[in-house]
């Protein structure tokens, strides 16, 4: 399955708002040229512009008919503005199927065969779709008194029985909030929280509960060394692969607790590195869990198709990590649509128009453009000098107030104001003071 489409009326920060995605295997056209990394769409805006709140649409959307017993509730998802809050949001979404979405037990209208070659179109359109290729979702958000209740329609709704299967790899989608934390594979229950929500809408739950706890990596992948040595042999070469360039490489190595990582001359145990390291082997190693306990016997870790949702993927990473994580993650997964929030121009500086959908407010309200612009190869002054960030400078203010003034004495013919500009322009120095 992958997120073609979405419509939001009355959702959160959106009025009316619709957007389109990038997926492997998605028609190119004029307008839409297929990109580098084809599975790759970036959520870039200002604090309180709807990044996260677009994730939530997907997942509840991508729940299908599952979302009213998932054990998601709602709060504050209907739009509330100047006049109070609205009645009903709802969230209308195309989603592309795969042949890995077929119902276990019926199969869909027709089977699914070949590539997805069909053009995109506009859920707010009306037009009508395959249900060989597509499904339609239609869910409400309902506003009852301060309480908020969840509602599905769909023409297809034979097709969803693969949703509620917590093992298949039908409808496989995840999603992790910005608040990720890793609990120690000792305090980990599996079995606990498997009674307190439907498992499948365990792996967006992230996306609605701060703190929500991923799957250590010590809690499942020691069993599939000793009963399924070849699917370990993937985990620990796609951790690596994505590792790759960084001070780190997975080990396989167990001490009982935990797994070690080697680098910069030691072997450190996971919870013991970085905050950076351990948000993202965190809920990449849940990611691989999820791949791993829903793919049939037979097929290999990196041909799973599926929506992974991580809402501020640069979170506690170096700048350099930030300018190569997109690009990491999408080759050692090609086949999963990521969708990503982010507030780096060293995420956005790696991508193409293509891949980046800007949110930006206009008369109380916002509104979701994808770029129409080239932007790659631009660095990361360029790109926040640009309207995507908005600023006007990227020196402090009072280097910034300083500059000015001596551009000013200059302009003036005044001779010691413009040897100040070159040397502080050139140097990087104070004003008034030599550079060492």
């Amino acid at each position: 399955m992958y997120i073609e489409s979405i419509g939001l009326i009355d959702f959160r920060t959106f009025a009316r708002a619709s957007m389109d995605f990038c997926f492997r295997g998605r028609t190119s056209t004029a307008d839409f040229p297929k990109a580098k990394l084809p599975n790759v769409n970036v959520l870039l805006g200002d604090n309180g512009c709807g990044k996260t709140s677009v994730l939530r649409a997907i997942a509840l959307a991508g729940l299908g008919p599952a979302v009213r017993d998932a054990g998601i509730f709602p709060h504050s998802l209907v739009r509330r503005d100047r006049t109070g809050p609205k009645g009903k949001a709802s969230i209308d979404a195309h989603l592309a199927l795969h042949p890995q979405d077929r119902s276990p037990s019926r199969g869909l209208t027709r089977p699914l065969t070949g590539p997805l070659t069909r053009p995109l179109t506009s859920s707010l359109a009306g037009e009508s779709v395959s249900p060989a290729s597509d499904i339609h979702s239609n869910v409400t958000v309902t506003l009852k008194g301060d309480i908020e209740q969840l509602n599905h329609e769909s023409p297809n709704l034979p097709a969803w029985e693969g949703v509620y299967g917590s093992s298949s790899d039908a409808f496989f989608m995840v999603g992790y909030g910005a608040t990720r934390r890793v609990d120690r594979p000792e305090d980990f229950n599996l079995g606990a929280r498997s009674k307190s929500s439907l498992p499948r809408a365990q792996r967006v739950m992230g996306l609605f509960q701060d703190s929500y706890a991923l799957i250590p990596l010590g809690s499942w992948l020691p069993s599939y060394e000793s009963r399924n040595k070849g699917r370990y042999v993937q985990v620990a070469h796609l951790l690596n692969r994505i590792l790759a360039k960084s001070d780190y490489k997975f080990t396989g190595e167990f001490d009982g607790a935990d797994y070690l990582f080697e680098g910069r001359g030691a072997k450190i145990p996971f919870q013991a590195l970085s905050d950076g390291y351990r948000a993202l082997i965190g809920w990449v190693a849940d990611l691989l869990y999820h791949v791993c306990f829903t793919c049939p016997d037979g097929k290999k870790l990196v041909d799973n198709c599926g929506i992974a949702m991580v809402d501020e993927v640069d979170l506690h990473l170096h700048p350099a990590w930030q300018m190569r994580i997109v690009e990491s993650l999408a080759k050692a997964l090609p086949n999963i649509q990521f969708i990503f929030t982010s507030h780096s121009p060293l995420v956005v500086g790696s991508l193409e128009w293509m891949n980046v959908i800007v949110m930006r407010s206009r008369r109380g309200a916002v509104v979701a453009e994808r770029l129409t612009e080239s932007i790659n190869g631009l660095d990361a002054d360029q790109l926040l000098l640009t309207d995507l960030f908005g600023l006007k400078t990227t020196r402090s203010g009072a280097k910034h107030k300083q500059l000015k003034a001596l551009s000013v004495g200059a302009r003036q013919g005044d001779p010691k104001a413009a040897l100040e500009l070159l040397r502080a322009m050139s140097k990087g120095s104070e004003p008034g003071r030599r550079a060492a």
